[in-house]
Formats: structure tokens, C-alpha cells, sequence
């Protein structure tokens, strides 16, 4: 790990510390109020820190083994949430097999691979596995589920594994390593939540998706849009080669399109009739609630990248 990341990181536990002493204070200030949401996500927060620490820290294999394992794990949590067909049981395992495979094409940086098999190839296999498993009805919804689900959790999360075995390029403090790419993209993702959540609290009004996500306001969207867009700015320098007017602009994509996959997963969770994804990350929910956003802004931004850059 460079010194810009041990940096980084160095931030991040100063903030989690900060959260925690802040939280701290509250609960001896006001002992009747309930914090026990709050103070369930600040932990979860210490583990995924950590987590984040591990893979990034140690070596590339194990930053794309851990990668791996979340889509596992999303897509997982995502079939959980689906009905499925008893019949479609030898689709899954093949829509599950598929994903050490996409892996496997990102640990060996095979381009070609990586970008069609999934689209293509598995998009092409799970239907043909269907038809010889003899069953119609459903055909058509059980089909499209499965796939999306893989093009969702897996394809377009691998994105951010495939950021990790791009070459060193440089930058305006030095060479810049995909290590420091992922670390760009999920401080920015995971801030601009935070940010559209408290500009929303704070000033919002006028609802921008009431019947998906009540919750979510004009006003929080385009105040997340400014802060992560000017974070983006500020960060851009230190752990990618972008330009000020390319790191504006990846801002820009960032902060939009995380509100979109937020509002595309909450779609989904509206459609099934549940609130959380899953259980996994107390005070959070599922996995797909923390990597909503994600699945959006990972394979964007690492096309954004990838055109101008590589």
C-alpha cells in the first residue's frame, strides 16, 4: 500500500472515530432516545473499513477473490428475494458457476473475455439450459431474472475488480495504481449517499421518485450531485489520471447515476413488497443495500476511465 492510500485510510479511521465519539457524547447527553440504528451502522462501517483495509492492502488476488465473493454474495441475496422455479435449479448453478469464471477473466486482465461472457455467452447458455429442462410457463420471467440478476450483481460489480489490473498510469502526484482507482470510486459512491441523505434531511422539498424511494428528494440529489462532484475534484488528483475537467465530470456521473442504481434496487424491493434486501450489515440491511449505487457507478465510471485513458 502507497503512502497515498495508508493516507487515506488514515482519514477514514479519524472520521469512524469521530463518528463514534460523536455518538458516544449523544448517548450520554440524551440516555432516553433509541441510537441503537445509528450505533449498529457506525460498526458496520468499522468492519467494511476494515474489510476494505485487507483487500486493498495486501495483495491484487486477494482484492478480486474478496470482489468476487461480494457478487456471490449479492447475487445470492438477490435470487433469495426472486421466486424462482424448482426447474430453473441447473440454470442457477450455472448462473453461479459463472461468476468464479467472470473472476477468473478479471484476475488474468483478459479484456476480450471479461466484457462479453457474461453479456454474451451466458446470456446465450442459461436460456438453452431452460429449454432442455422442458418447462414454458415462466420461461420468459424466470430467463430475464436470472440474467439480470448476474448482469446486476456480478457484471457490472466485476467492473470495479477490473479497475484493479489496469495499468499503473500517471498521475499528478505520482503513479497511479488500480488499488487507488477502487478507493476513489467507493469513497465517492458511498459519499454521495451519505451526502444526498443529509442534503435531503436538511433542505429537501419536492420529491424526485415518490412512488420507488419517498425518501429521496430533488433537493438531496442535486446537493449530493455538488458535494460528491467537488469531492471528486479534490480526490481526483491524488488517486487517478484524470484531468480537472474529466474529474468533474466523472463526479458528475458518479453522484447521478449512484441515485440511480439506489432507485432501481428500490424498485425492485417495492416490486418484491420488502424494505431491506437482507440482514447481512446491521443497521444497513443486505449486501444489495450497500452496493445499489455500485452496480450503477462501477461499470460507468470504469468506461469513463477506460475511453480517455487506457
Amino acid at each position: 500500500m502507497n503512502d497515498v492510500l495508508s493516507y487515506a485510510f488514515g482519514g477514514i479511521v479519524g472520521l469512524l472515530l469521530t463518528a463514534s465519539g460523536v455518538l458516544a457524547g449523544l448517548m450520554r447527553a440524551r440516555p432516553g432516545r433509541n441510537f441503537r440504528e445509528l450505533k449498529l451502522r457506525i460498526q458496520t462501517w468499522w468492519w467494511l473499513a476494515g474489510l476494505l483495509f485487507l483487500a486493498l492492502g495486501i495483495n491484487r488476488t486477494v482484492a478480486v477473490v474478496v470482489l468476487g465473493l461480494l457478487s456471490f454474495m449479492a447475487f445470492k441475496e438477490f435470487i433469495s428475494l426472486i421466486p424462482t422455479r424448482p426447474i430453473d435449479n441447473g440454470a442457477l448453478l450455472l448462473a453461479y458457476l459463472a461468476i468464479p469464471v467472470q473472476y477468473l477473466w478479471v484476475g488474468r486482465g483478459w479484456y476480450g473475455m471479461f466484457i462479453i461472457f457474461i453479456p454474451v455467452y451466458v446470456f446465450l447458455l442459461l436460456p438453452l439450459r431452460m429449454v432442455i429442462a422442458g418447462e414454458t410457463k415462466g420461461f420468459l420471467r424466470a430467463a430475464g431474472t436470472i440474467h439480470w440478476g448476474l448482469m446486476t450483481t456480478v457484471f457490472s460489480l466485476s467492473h470495479l475488480a477490473y479497475l484493479l489490473v489496469l495499468p499503473a498510469h500517471t498521475g499528478a502526484h505520482g503513479p497511479v495504481r488500480g488499488e487507488m482507482l477502487v478507493f476513489f470510486l467507493l469513497v465517492l459512491t458511498q459519499l454521495n449517499d451519505v451526502a444526498q441523505f443529509l442534503w435531503g434531511k436538511w433542505l429537501g422539498r419536492h420529491k424526485a421518485a415518490p412512488t420507488v424511494s419517498p425518501n429521496k428528494t430533488v433537493e438531496g440529489l442535486l446537493g449530493g450531485v455538488a458535494t460528491t462532484t467537488l469531492l471528486a475534484w479534490l480526490l481526483a488528483p491524488w488517486f487517478t489520471p484524470l484531468s480537472p475537467l474529466h474529474a468533474v465530470l466523472a463526479g458528475v456521473l458518479i453522484s447521478t447515476f449512484g441515485f440511480t442504481g439506489d432507485v432501481v434496487i428500490s424498485a425492485i424491493k417495492r416490486d418484491i413488497g420488502v424494505k431491506d434486501s437482507g440482514s447481512l450489515l446491521p443497521g444497513h440491511g443486505g449486501i444489495l443495500d450497500r452496493l445499489d449505487s455500485l452496480t450503477y457507478t462501477a461499470p460507468l465510471f470504469f468506461h469513463f476511465l477506460y475511453y480517455f485513458y487506457y
